[in-house]
């Protein structure tokens, strides 16, 4: 660490030029990005501004995306997600007594609607302290309040950034994106909460349309992600945080209703993609609480096991990112309270190491284990955290190193909860890794008497995967369980192509590869063949046996839906379990023609090992192996049987 950054340790030693020097950084800053949307100028402002401590921070190449179970940069190296949540701009209200008056504010810190610390301390000072902690990146929360929150933030609120008065909400917001863009830093937005308050109860924000509709949360986030979009540094949208049980209702994955969380990140993420910035990594959290909090009664902390049997496919390959959260006091079966709401459960701190290893692994950490399945993506653990200097309990302290453990394990990208915080003479809310006083004084977690400073220092300075990421192949699930699920963003521009069914396409660049019996499921991949369709030749949509040749039935008494010569299937449409048509496109290059038929009408038909998992849990599956195509699909209605797909046509590759 630098002279200049060790001295930030001891501001009463230089109180005088500190607030010269930090006045002048904040000057610059917010000269550099004024009221309004940050744009390009963002990611070329000078690191030098925010000290030295920052001069080597721009040491990646935006845009982010994924390969396999690792996020990469746009030169394909690994950039693991060292983050920590600068929290405020969602609010630190509780929800009773005057939001005016800072006891009813979240341990007495009342962030006044924007980034906390900055009645503390300059913008610049804030992000210096991020730098120092290791990070690269920053989660950023906002309320759809504060997004349409015209009033000017008070003066108290901003009182060590006189350049920010009379600014709104989303203004401020901006100068701290921008701030942390300008130091090299990514940012992820986060939708934490409808309302600025504190999360997370029974509060109003329980899910994202718990006080709005879903229009309005789509426009709020398509507005923000549009408004960041000129910024590169800004990677990533975290769709919403700690989806979870109201008082009469549970939030579900895939039963298609308006508590639909799968669905409604489905939609979303697709929309954020293509009509407002394709660059975004989608980030989306596993469902955080259902059920009632008592003993006897279903509850539990579902976090990203749902995945495993239903997982997203957006219309950009390449930008998934699923995320969980685990704190000490909460539990596999436990909401974390004390008193009213306090199950037998017992809590991730009363777990073994090995219990708990088991439970993230069970919990999260699966799916980032394989890279040959149709839920692989990477895991952000995008909240965790403990208090400092006065937590003293046994349980809480081991957990934390143990937990510590576990993501040094893992390779686990990660965000800390908190990173600011406020003191007066070392006590209050201790959680956070950076305080600041009244008066402005600094402490953090590496000032000599924070027991955390260890396992953080071992957290981001430990070992992983670094350089070069090399393309695997991708395998994607395709679920029109409720409607359609039309990945390919060349299908959606081409119009319906089978009007009235229940429409599904592979995303660009990938092939059918699978069908189930019933339930409507299919699976996509790219491997053995990349981008295999030809650019300048158009689909088509099959419905009849036209290119079925004489001689060669495949599925003999069946109707057989099967591609012209040279294409292969893409996708496919449903009318209730029934088969509609088939989605062919034509290869790029010659293709093989020796048939062999899958039967799957009374077992699973699956090649040894197969790559992609289990697309269609609790249904009879059949796939073609990883060096073939699908040519056809075949079903009967004879004796009343519905249509559902009983067989396909699978053809080498070459």
């Amino acid at each position: 660490m630098s002279r200049a950054a060790r001295s930030l340790r001891t501001p009463e030693r230089r109180a005088v030029n500190r607030t010269l020097f930090w006045s002048a950084v904040a000057a610059l800053v917010l000269g550099l990005f004024p009221a309004g949307p940050p744009g390009e100028a963002a990611s070329a402002a000078p690191a030098s501004a925010a000290g030295p401590a920052t001069r080597s921070a721009a040491d990646w190449t935006p845009p982010l995306s994924t390969r396999g179970r690792y996020i990469v940069d746009a030169e394909g190296n690994r950039f693991k997600l060292k983050s920590g949540n600068w929290h405020g701009a969602s609010g630190t209200w509780t929800g009773s007594g005057s939001p005016d008056d800072p006891a009813n504010h979240h341990a007495g810190e009342m962030s006044g609607r924007i980034p906390l610390g900055l009645d503390r301390a300059p913008l610049g000072e804030i992000v210096v302290g991020f730098r120092e902690l290791g990070l690269n990146s920053v989660r950023l929360p906002f309320s759809n309040e504060m997004v349409h929150d015209t009033r000017p933030v008070t003066d108290a609120a901003v009182a060590a950034n006189p350049g920010l008065r009379g600014r709104t909400h989303l203004e401020v917001y901006d100068a701290a994106v921008s701030a942390l863009t300008g130091a090299g830093l990514a940012v992820i937005l986060n939708n934490h909460t409808n309302t600025t308050r504190w999360c997370c109860g029974l509060d109003g924000n329980e899910r994202w349309n718990a006080g709005q509709s879903d229009r309005a949360w789509e426009d709020d986030w398509l507005f923000m992600a549009k408004r960041y979009r000129n910024n590169p540094r800004v990677v990533g949208a975290d769709l919403y945080n700690e989806v979870r049980r109201s008082l009469w209702d549970d939030p579900n994955w895939g039963l298609g209703d308006r508590h639909d969380w799968f669905a409604a990140s489905q939609r979303l993420g697709d929309r954020i993609l293509q009509e407002a910035n394709p660059d975004l990594l989608v980030i989306v959290e596993g469902i955080n609480w259902t059920g009632v909090p008592v003993d006897g009664l279903p509850h539990g902390r579902p976090t990203l096991e749902p995945v495993q049997r239903l997982s997203h496919t957006l219309v950009t390959s390449g930008k998934l990112v699923y995320s969980a959260h685990f704190y000490d006091y909460t539990g596999p079966h436990h909401s974390g309270a004390t008193g009213t709401g306090e199950t037998s459960d017992p809590r991730y701190r009363d777990l073994t190491p090995a219990a708990l290893e088991d439970v993230l692994h069970q919990q999260a950490f699966y799916v980032t284990a394989r890279n040959d399945q149709h839920f692989t993506a990477p895991v952000w653990i995008s909240e965790f955290g403990i208090g400092g200097r006065d937590e003293h309990g046994e349980k809480q302290r081991a957990w934390f190193e143990n937990f510590v453990d576990q993501l040094i394990r893992a390779d686990a990208d990660f965000a800390y909860w908190p990173l600011v915080g406020w003191h007066e003479d070392k006590k209050g809310n201790g959680w956070a890794l950076l305080h600041w006083d009244s008066a402005g004084r600094r402490i953090g977690v590496f000032d000599g008497d924070d027991w955390r400073a260890g396992a953080w220092s071992r957290l981001t300075g430990a070992d992983g995967r670094t350089g070069q990421v090399p393309v695997v192949d991708r395998w994607s699930m395709l679920s029109p369980d409720h409607g359609d699920f039309v990945q390919s963003a060349r299908m959606r521009a081409a119009g319906d192509w089978d009007t009235g069914a229940r429409k599904a396409a592979c995303s660009d660049g990938q092939r059918l590869a699978g069908l189930s019996h019933t339930g409507n499921r299919g699976l996509c991949t790219d491997a053995s063949a990349r981008d295999l369709w030809a650019p300048d030749r158009a689909h088509e949509a099959v419905r009849d046996e036209r290119y079925v040749v004489p001689g060669r039935d495949w599925a003999s008494g069946w109707t057989k839906l099967q591609c012209a010569p040279g294409h292969f299937l893409i996708g496919y449409s449903v009318r209730g379990a029934a088969v509609s048509a088939a989605l062919c496109a034509p290869a790029a290059t010659p293709l093989g023609t020796a048939d062999r038929t899958v039967w799957f009408d009374r077992h699973d038909n699956r090649p040894p090992a197969p790559s992609g998992g289990d697309f269609a849990h609790g249904h009879y599956k059949g796939q073609c192996a990883d060096d073939e195509y699908v040519a056809g699909v075949a079903f009967t209605r004879r004796a009343g049987a519905p249509g559902r797909p009983d067989a396909l046509l699978c053809r080498p590759l070459r």
